[in-house]
């Protein structure tokens, strides 16, 4: 497999030949260093044994963390405050809501290793349009957990294939301006995580039951994605296991 952005290139394959092969083929039109193992790129860092791998952004976080002067601040130990409910229309409007959108910006990025902040970055994506006071407040709470929490990221072991395992909540209401809801799933193969989300939903859900039942759909949408890839891979795994902490979602559900 070939990746490629701008001037920087991830090679990655079965076969150390063929890898080989293909690097001498692309070095006759273009000059190029072989810069070895992959160890950092587009500020993930790299991690690698022979057993497992550790995927990681605590480099590119310490840089946000002086960019928006935020390296001095006061770790916290949850990215958002508990029962924590904001809304679109209360606190002063930020005079420069482009730096706000900067910050989220970056967090955004950052949940591609970090999915312990996504349902909380999806959160503060709600008040991209006219940021507040608070908003800018909740972001900066993230930020101080991130510091806390610097050296997570994701870690893969090697394992044989085995059953899909997804897992899906709802908090029902939990917006205050349109009373929606927001889903988060995590989706595993044995002990790593493969994929993981938080969406708020598009309509109003009446119930939690509902909100949950929703949440369980959308879920199994993802699970089926993965099921039928590997299934055009050539692999055969058995039916994927969904979770739900929602006794009346689950009775639905059957």
């Amino acid at each position: 497999m070939l990746l490629i952005y701008v001037d920087d290139i991830i090679i990655t394959g079965s076969s150390p030949s063929s890898m080989a092969a293909l690097v001498q083929t692309l070095s006759v039109g273009f000059h190029m260093k072989d810069l070895g193992n992959l160890h950092y790129f587009l500020g993930f860092q790299v991690n690698r044994t022979s057993e497992d791998l550790f995927l990681h952004q605590s480099r590119y976080l310490l840089s946000l963390l002086q960019r928006f002067g935020l390296d001095s601040a006061k770790p916290v130990s949850t990215p958002l405050a508990s029962g924590q409910k904001l809304s679109a229309q209360e606190g002063i409007l930020l005079e420069n809501p482009t730096s706000y959108r900067q910050m989220v910006g970056t967090l955004q990025y950052l949940t591609l290793t970090r999915p312990d902040v996504a349902f909380a970055v999806n959160f503060v994506c709600q008040f991209m349009q006219a940021p507040r006071e608070p908003h800018l407040q909740a972001v900066k709470r993230i930020f101080r957990y991130l510091k806390g929490t610097i050296h997570l990221g994701l870690h893969f072991t090697k394992s044989p294939l085995s059953a899909f395992q997804g897992y899906c909540d709802a908090d029902w209401a939990g917006s205050r301006d349109d009373r929606r809801s927001t889903s988060g799933f995590a989706i595993y193969m044995g002990s790593n995580l493969l994929s993981w989300g938080a969406k708020k939903q598009t309509t109003v859900a009446r119930s939690t039951a509902e909100a949950e039942y929703r949440s369980l759909a959308s879920t199994t949408t993802e699970l089926l994605w993965f099921m039928n890839l590997l299934t055009n891979l050539g692999y055969k795994l058995s039916a994927p296991t969904l979770y739900s902490d929602n006794i009346s979602a689950i009775s639905m559900a059957r």
